[in-house]
């Protein structure tokens, strides 16, 4: 099975920018929160969409949300619009959104972004205030619970800055 690290490294060689969200962004930040998934921030142009399937071709990539589980290498058709991915490969899931709901598109996350760095590489990853704020925008159960976990981090940081 392929880690995290080496999807990232696949879908940054092939030329994507895009910046981490979701729960890896809130692990990077010191969460506790257990995920299975990648959530990533990108433009879906039809160059990118072109980049990602060339990236995750021999790992089967499907699209999880339809019955069919409709492979992602022939759908959506060339030139048709997406907003969102949601994908499964043979080695995990992989989320991507144009925009992240309570915070704005892509170029918006990646203006505030943060450094990660994950096997001697640099990734841009959501930051821990917008974070917070998307957590809660969502509402649910547990990004609640997360985004409350998060306000914690970020208050202990504040205060070892002396703020």
């Amino acid at each position: 099975m392929t880690s995290f690290s080496q999807l990232l490294e696949r879908i940054a060689d092939a030329g994507i920018d895009f910046v981490i969200v979701g729960g890896f962004a809130a692990v990077t930040h010191g969460s506790s929160y257990i995920t299975r998934d990648i959530d990533l921030c990108l433009v879906l142009s039809a160059e990118n969409i072109a980049r990602l399937r060339r990236a995750l071709a021999d790992l089967n990539p499907r699209h999880r949300m339809t019955p069919q589980r409709l492979s992602f290498l022939t759908y959506p058709p060339e030139g048709q619009p997406v907003q969102n991915l949601y994908l499964v490969t043979d080695a995990g899931v992989v989320d991507v959104l144009s925009s992240v709901l309570g915070i704005g598109d892509f170029e918006r996350l990646k203006a505030k972004s943060e450094k990660l760095v994950v096997g001697g590489r640099t990734y841009a990853v959501m930051s821990l205030e917008d974070l917070i704020v998307a957590k809660e925008t969502l509402g649910r159960e547990k990004d609640l619970l997360t985004a409350k976990e998060l306000r914690a981090l970020a208050a202990k940081r504040q205060a070892e800055r002396g703020e």
